[in-house]
């Protein structure tokens, strides 16, 4: 894409979002020090995590109760749909969706991509983040460090739960496709859970803090740069951490002209974790979204590390037969 137009198009995005959804609150109800007490202790991904208690409501929605309750009893269950494959679904991987605008991708994007992998023999699983469709609560929610820290925690321990479900219910193993936030959000899960078997970074957040904030804006993202830097110590920051599975199985996408997702850091995440396999792509934030053929590259991408995930879990229960009898 024409890298003017694709920029145009990121910038009025956002002129969008900051205006309708930026406010700098005041240094006194930030609430940083008990964000980073948070986000350094071992609650904020901890090593256990038990299974979803699912139930379906039809074919393919579900809910949950979140693993991380908080005071906003909207938020506190968790919808998601399962498009399962035709025949012995639970034989299939799982490829798990996880977008930065539920409101957008959930009823649109998502659907098609399900059909597009159901076809390729795959099982696709997706969330609605939290604090976003119908979990967001009735009441103006004030939004510090401390409440932003606890969210994203959510969202993993949901991936997380999900993931413990769908291994219970004999799917041979799950993968991540996550784009934006949703891309942050899988980066983490990989750095905390080695059941995952792949994960795919498209234009990921990587961190908190920005190097070039919207000129429109950009007093206000300079009154919160301190609280940002800050919060960008912890394991919050990609940069900072380690994923628990093979870089082989790691795909990072960025966009040449993005506007959202900066290159900048999505580079050091690359060297940071060894170089995994990175496709810089000539598109920005949103018209990637539209690019010809990469739904099928990445397909292409997570279909074998999806089929020797589950070869190896096959392995692994055949073994267990035998011993056991």
């Amino acid at each position: 894409m024409i890298a003017p137009l694709a920029k145009f198009i990121d910038w009025s995005v956002l002129q969008v979002a900051y205006a309708t959804g930026l406010r700098a609150a005041p240094e006194s109800r930030w609430k940083l020090g008990e964000a980073l007490e948070f986000l350094n202790g071992p609650d904020f991904i901890p090593a256990a995590s038990d299974p979803a208690r699912i139930e379906f409501d039809g074919p393919r929605h579900f809910k949950f109760p979140t693993p991380r309750p908080g005071g906003d009893k909207e938020n506190n269950i968790v919808y998601g749909r399962l498009h399962r494959c035709a025949e012995r679904w639970r034989e299939r991987p799982v490829i798990v969706l996880l977008d930065g605008s539920p409101s957008i991708g959930y009823h649109s994007a998502f659907p098609l991509l399900a059909r597009r992998f159901n076809r390729a023999g795959f099982n696709v699983a997706a969330l609605v983040a939290s604090y976003h469709l119908q979990r967001r609560p009735r009441r103006p929610v004030e939004w510090n460090c401390l409440e932003l820290a606890r969210a994203i925690a959510q969202n993993v321990a949901e991936i997380r739960a999900l993931t413990g479900w769908l291994v219970e219910e004999g799917c041979p193993c799950a993968g991540l496709l996550g784009f934006s936030f949703g891309g942050w959000l899988a980066g983490l899960t990989a750095c905390g859970d080695a059941r995952i078997a792949c994960a795919v970074l498209a234009v990921p957040a990587v961190r908190m803090k920005r190097s070039s904030p919207p000129v429109f804006w950009r007093r206000v993202f300079e009154a919160l740069r301190p609280a940002h830097e800050a919060m960008d110590t912890t394991r919050l920051n990609l940069i900072l951490s380690k994923p628990v599975i093979p870089k082989e199985n790691i795909l990072l996408i960025e966009g040449i002209h993005d506007l959202f997702a900066e290159r900048q850091p999505i580079e050091e995440l690359w060297q940071k974790w060894e170089q995994p396999e990175i496709w810089r792509l000539p598109h920005g934030h949103i018209s990637g979204l539209f690019a010809p053929g990469l739904t099928g590259r990445v397909l292409d991408w997570l279909a074998p590390r999806l089929e020797t995930g589950r070869k190896i879990q096959a392995r692994i229960h055949e073994n267990a037969r035998k011993i056991a009898c």
